[in-house]
């Protein structure tokens, strides 16, 4: 019992820390000897021993998808082909269409390979515009750039999110697995979720919500108002800036995605994901070679972002590793395997339960299958079923209040408050990748 409650208070804690913006790291090492503690584990061989080997392996794993797609990225911002590509979308979408134009840039880009923070820091004062000029709600632009960047895009097949490559390695798939189910609860996901936004929007507008700043509500500072104001013509002013044309910013994430999925045919999808991210760089680099502003620094930048994401992501996952000793841990995964209905709901429930305790969808990919791909692939089950369903899995509960990218993007990004805007962002972030989940579970089951 003490090892049970131990579990359940140290996973509580981590998200109670990472929610009140204790550094990630810190707050996993400290839930790491609480749950070392109470579930009778030998603290120094837990710290030094288990958690640094979940640790050091993640990293080992995984530090050069991070290192490769952090760099694309900054590359992609440097050049302009990030506010290329997001103005090109303005330009088509209008100011009628705020909200979708927005979500349409953010999931362009994502699964183009672009890194999330990139995509959220290009598209944000595009959006600003937008919903400014259209009057549109500013408590809805986290939602719709959080839909646009993980709810569909992280979870399709041939996405390069690292989501959708970590289950190569464990299921000897590619990232194109799981066939014409995972292209259609894609869909699903992404039509369901922009009626909802759509609707949730006019329903605000029609009761009389207009384009206010949060801190008319006790929200932000002036200096973060005035930060919105700076996006604002940012973003009005995004067409007279010198930018690269279109086609040119958008051929290098084609090749990301083409690239990705031909490599991944004839070696490792690990590799394949670096090798193509490098392809990516190359050729925007080619193609937008006069709008390099800062070539050796995005560089710098991107490796500099590349330790911070994948440290952070690792420290997750030692704490897993730590986890995954206590007995009180094993006797949940014998829950989940032994559940009723589909085999693979137990592998769903097991793998969005832990993306949802540590409030990342790679972390708890990077804990979770390593204990359960075995299981399930001693059962015989279809590895691309198995590979579709992990990856969707991973984005539904990881998307709750303390998620780092929920927490940056509502904060840091659009110095906004949860209180404001949180409710739209759990179901699209939530609720429906979580019945996309369960349809795909009974979809693979029948067929």
């Amino acid at each position: 019992m003490l090892g049970m409650a131990g579990l359940i208070v140290s996973l509580g804690l981590l998200i109670f820390l990472t929610m009140r913006g204790i550094n990630i790291i810190i707050a996993a090492i400290i839930s790491s000897v609480l749950i070392a503690l109470t579930g009778g584990l030998n603290l120094e061989k837990a710290m030094m021993e288990q958690y640094m080997t979940g640790f050091t392996g993640y990293f080992a794993s995984w530090f050069l998808i991070f290192l490769a797609g952090a760099i694309f990225g900054k590359v992609m911002e440097d050049t302009g082909a990030a506010d290329s590509i997001a103005n090109w979308v303005k330009t088509k979408f209008g100011a009628k269409h705020a909200v979708l134009a927005v979500v349409a840039a953010c999931a362009i880009m994502t699964y183009g390979g672009v890194s999330l923070f990139v995509v959220g820091f290009s598209v944000y004062p595009i959006a600003v515009s937008l919903f400014r000029q259209s009057n549109t709600p500013h408590r809805f632009i986290p939602a719709a750039m959080v839909f646009g960047s993980v709810s569909f895009t992280m979870t399709s097949p041939y996405s390069p999110e690292i989501q959708n490559i970590i289950p190569t390695q464990f299921f000897h798939t590619t990232p194109g697995a799981g066939g014409w189910i995972g292209i259609l609860i894609g869909i699903v996901i992404a039509v369901s979720g922009s009626l909802y936004l759509t609707r949730a929007v006019q329903k605000a507008k029609a009761n009389g919500e207009t384009f206010s700043l949060p801190y008319r509500h006790g929200g932000i500072s002036n200096a973060a108002a005035n930060e919105i104001a700076a996006a604002t013509e940012a973003g009005e002013g995004a067409e007279n800036r010198p930018l690269p044309n279109v086609v040119f910013a958008l051929l290098p994430l084609i090749i990301v995605i083409v690239s990705l999925n031909v490599l991944a045919k004839f070696i490792s999808s690990t590799s394949a994901g670096v090798v193509s991210l490098v392809l990516g760089i190359i050729l925007c680099w080619i193609l937008n070679f006069k709008f390099i502003r800062k070539f050796w620094e995005a560089l710098a930048s991107g490796a500099q972002d590349a330790l911070v994401a994948a440290a952070n992501t690792c420290a997750v996952v030692g704490f897993g590793s730590v986890a995954k000793n206590v007995p009180a841990f094993q006797t949940a995964v014998d829950a989940l395997v032994h559940i009723p209905g589909p085999d693979l709901l137990g592998l769903a429930l097991g793998v969005t339960l832990i993306c949802g305790m540590t409030g990342s969808a790679s972390g708890g990919l990077g804990i979770a299958l390593p204990i359960l791909a075995p299981i399930y692939m001693a059962k015989g089950l279809d590895p691309g079923a198995m590979h579709r369903v992990a990856t969707l899995a991973s984005g539904g509960l990881d998307s709750l209040p303390h998620n780092g990218y929920i927490v940056t993007t509502i904060r840091a990004v659009c110095h906004e408050t949860h209180e404001r805007t949180y409710k739209p962002i759990f179901v699209l972030s939530v609720l429906i990748p979580l019945i996309g989940m369960f349809l795909a579970v009974i979809l693979y089951t029948i067929f």
